[in-house]
């Protein structure tokens, strides 16, 4: 008997999937990305992207694709010569626990060690995922920058409920 992902989107079968492979968005995957974004923040869990900003922003992304499949997507966006956020981290439903994930955001640090930066942060409903990965909870006001820039168009500003994480890198310098 095959194990199937039956969702609404109309997956493949998990066995006829090519290794799952983390890349650099592409123009190509907007449509794909805005999707798996909305949906996200039509519950809340998200902030709402359109077109202009997913292809205004499209080289902070990097997909996890299992074959034809764009199964998870997040963002690394610069805030300083030494920092950068991980956002916009979205794995498909039915795909979390298969260390989707863990791959993207191992991608999304990879990516920064590559730039030099000292740090990375995230705000997340989901702590214990980033703690895993090496990221350590901190005060909201240690990170001015991302709460002037973003956060003041959040409908949750005032009532913020995430978690500010942040991960200390051992970068490379050349």
């Amino acid at each position: 008997m095959s194990s199937l992902i039956t969702l609404a989107s109309g997956l493949a079968p998990l066995e006829s999937w090519a290794p799952l492979a983390a890349r650099k968005a592409r123009m190509c995957d907007v449509a794909r990305l805005l999707s798996l974004i909305n949906g996200y923040a039509a519950k809340g869990i998200m902030l709402p992207r359109t077109e202009f900003e997913m292809s205004e922003n499209i080289r902070d992304f990097t997909v996890v694709t299992g074959g034809p499949e764009l199964v998870a997507c997040g963002a690394l966006h610069f805030y300083s010569p030494t920092a950068a956020e991980v956002r916009s981290v979205a794995v498909r439903e039915g795909m979390k626990g298969r260390g989707v994930g863990k791959l993207l955001v191992e991608a999304l640090d990879a990516e920064a060690c590559e730039f030099g930066l000292e740090s990375i942060f995230a705000f997340t409903y989901v702590p214990g995922f980033f703690h895993k990965l090496g990221y350590v909870e901190v005060d909201r006001g240690e990170l001015p920058l991302k709460a002037w820039k973003d956060c003041l168009r959040c409908p949750k500003f005032q009532c913020c409920d995430e978690t500010a994480m942040v991960k200390k890198l051992q970068s490379v310098q050349f």
